[in-house]
């Protein structure tokens, strides 16, 4: 910016103002005395998994809430600051920390619009390749590192809960829990094909090529949610051989596990753990979500209301492409946010499609 002008620091202390008030802080406030005051229970590490959500929980609200008041008193010492000073050069010495600030409370605002029934509950990405053989197992590849390396930077945690490795090169197919509060609100809008147009390093006559993966984003839901129950017997649970790493004892013992929800002929498998109830949990976690999607797409009071096979939108929802020839560019087809750095962005610097997205809603 050229100048810094009093219109500009009090826009954005209104700004902040009407953030915070958005975020409805004290109901927030209120919700982790409650959660503290469980927390120190002698039976609250009995469940070693609600404990440990229990905890994500306190610490993602309690840190909503110190993000808050430090932007409340940043810019109250800015505006303080701003009026001592009388001359115009010295005031613009100040548009560093306005900058700072404005992009700290774009960051910050993004959770407004995080309000919907999931939003705050952990992620289920899976990542699967489409058509293409090899080139799309590749993609599927390129995908899951620029995914991770978006966690890191953000020092999100996730566990690969199922992998796929392709015939030749690539993944066929991986999927991954988030544990991180939101992540599911954040990433939701990640749902969807991703188009790839490259010269393939797989093509002999180094030929331009298109190819497709899919992205999947789904909530891990609670087991309480009554309307989520699943009939145990619309359930055919089996072991399988894991196809993907794991090591000798995975194959050995047939720890992977497939779950099969007969009325949709849905079918997901986990084959991470060395355990195979820790696997059929997980599988039972992505299959509850998928149904859940179905159930909300649908318009139905339960799970159990689910008849008849149900067959996931194809390449018709498109998102976003990714050109790497004969130009450079990635673009959002929603959004319309484009890079013209696309290995930047394949290095999981996504922040701003992401942010985007959610602004969208």
């Amino acid at each position: 910016m050229k100048d810094l002008s009093k219109r500009d620091v009090l826009d954005l202390q209104k700004d902040i103002a009407e953030t915070i008030q958005s975020l409805d802080l004290d109901t927030k406030k209120s919700k982790l005395i409650l959660l503290q005051n469980q927390s120190i229970q002698e039976s609250f590490w009995q469940n070693r998994d609600k404990a440990q959500e229990t905890m994500n929980e306190i610490s993602y609200i309690s840190e909503e809430i110190q993000t808050a008041e430090n932007l409340k008193n940043d810019i109250y010492s800015l505006v303080e600051i701003f009026n001592s000073i009388e001359k115009e050069t010295e005031q613009n010495q100040l548009i560093p920390d306005y900058e700072s600030l404005r992009e700290k409370l774009d960051r910050f605002s993004l959770r407004k619009f995080l309000s919907g029934k999931y939003d705050s509950s952990k992620a289920i990405l899976t990542i699967y390749s489409g058509q293409g053989g090899t080139e799309s197992n590749d993609w599927v590849e390129m995908l899951f590192r620029m995914y991770t390396m978006y966690f890191d930077k953000h020092e999100w945690k996730y566990t690969i809960t199922n992998i796929e490795k392709g015939n030749e090169a690539g993944i066929s197919t991986v999927t991954l829990e988030i544990d991180q509060p939101y992540s599911f609100g954040m990433l939701k809008k990640e749902q969807g094909a991703h188009r790839l147009v490259r010269i393939s390093p797989f093509n002999a006559q180094g030929l331009r090529q298109t190819t497709f993966a899919g992205v999947e984003v789904l909530p891990v839901i609670e087991s309480e949610e009554s309307d989520l129950e699943i009939p145990q017997k619309d359930i055919l649970f089996k072991a399988v051989r894991s196809g993907g790493p794991g090591g000798q004892n995975v194959n050995k013992t047939s720890s992977a596990v497939q779950i099969t929800h007969i009325p949709t002929g849905i079918s997901v498998q986990s084959s991470e753990e060395r355990s195979q109830a820790q696997n059929r949990e997980n599988a039972m976690k992505i299959l509850k979500a998928k149904l859940w999607r179905i159930k909300e797409e649908q318009k139905l009071q339960r799970i159990a209301d689910i008849k008849g096979e149900y067959k996931i939108a194809g390449w018709g929802n498109q998102i976003r492409n990714y050109i790497l020839h004969p130009y450079k560019l990635v673009k959002d087809l929603r959004t319309n946010v484009e890079s013209n750095n696309p290995e930047d962005v394949l290095n999981g610097n996504i922040d701003e499609l992401v942010d985007a997205e959610i602004r969208m809603q």
